[in-house]
């Protein structure tokens, strides 16, 4: 009896301990976009302009909400991120969320557009090793001209 729990913990136990403890062979890529909302809309719209250099951090929090794990990233260009996630967090809650952005006149937050959740697990069906986060924002400190007319033109189209 003895030896079989032995066999059964060197065959079963112990490779998943040691998968556990190890990065992954395929780490997560997660990507998003930060934009500068120059209309104070709280959503992007065509005068949106996207914020290359802006800094980001993914969160992980436990079940007590204790941070565990962080890695941050900046835009390229286009303002698109990636972080690289070498672990699985799947029984953590994880966020980006948005640090700072370079564009003087464009550094507030857009609250409830400041994070994004996202998924960084491989049991919850999802087969590709990217991970897309919804679009987060900073407000122009003053509404850019021909905002008015833009949102107008929303809202006609709207009704």
């Amino acid at each position: 009896m003895a030896r079989s729990m032995l066999m059964l913990a060197l065959c079963v136990l112990l490779p998943a301990l040691i998968s556990a403890g190890r990065p992954m062979s395929h780490p997560y890529v997660l990507q998003g976009r930060v934009y500068c909302d120059t209309c104070r809309a709280g959503f992007e719209t065509s005068a949106t302009t996207y914020i290359p250099g802006a800094k980001v951090r993914v969160e992980c929090k436990n079940k007590e909400q204790k941070v565990i794990f962080t890695s941050e990233g900046t835009t390229d260009a286009t303002g698109t991120y990636y972080i690289n996630v070498n672990e699985d967090h799947g029984d953590e809650t994880c966020d980006v969320v948005l640090v700072s952005s370079p564009i003087n006149g464009c550094k507030t937050a857009d609250p409830g557009r400041d994070r994004a959740r996202v998924a960084l697990t491989s049991y919850n069906g999802i087969v590709s090793d990217q991970r897309f986060a919804n679009n987060m924002g900073f407000m122009k400190d003053e509404i850019m001209s021909g905002c008015t007319t833009l949102l107008q033109s929303l809202m006609e189209e709207e009704n």
